[in-house]
């Protein structure tokens, strides 16, 4: 298998997407923050800094829009949609983040809808550390994406 973000002689580049064409694109992931359920009550009836989870679902959105400043090869994508869910749940305990990402373009944006996870999550864990410092982020994940030459992709 050949890695597109490196030439012939191994020098990291940015992909030439330039003769690709444009196809609606559409990427879904996921992640969670695991904490106790003492923390998961607080993160549901707003805690000192405010609503959590609103919080968190706008900085998902932010995160997405700023991939391509923070992952160096990442071309910067006109995003159509941007949707983050956080929903509890009492049985990890903790919140679970989904992130849909959409665009039309030539380059698919697997790497939005993970930054929008992460980005949430990390804000979630931000929001919450004044109550519990071992929350644990996991499970970050793609679970699909569509579009591309590659075609469909959905988790096992």
């Amino acid at each position: 298998m050949t890695l597109t973000h490196f030439d012939a002689q191994g020098q990291a580049h940015m992909v030439d997407v330039s003769d690709k064409a444009e196809t609606a694109r559409e990427a879904v992931a996921e992640g969670v923050v695991i904490m106790s359920a003492d923390t998961l009550a607080l993160a549901q009836g707003g805690a000192a800094k405010g609503d959590v989870m609103g919080v968190a679902r706008l900085a998902g959105i932010m995160g997405a829009k700023r991939t391509s400043d923070l992952i160096p090869l990442c071309h910067p994508l006109p995003i159509t949609k941007v949707a983050v869910e956080l929903a509890a749940e009492p049985d990890l305990p903790g919140i679970r983040v989904t992130a849909t990402v959409k665009t039309a373009g030539k380059t698919g944006v697997e790497m939005e809808a993970l930054t929008a996870v992460t980005t949430a999550c990390l804000t979630v864990y931000d929001m919450l550390k004044a109550a519990q410092k071992d929350m644990r982020i996991e499970g970050i994940r793609l679970l699909s994406k569509t579009g591309g030459k590659s075609g469909e992709f959905r988790a096992p």
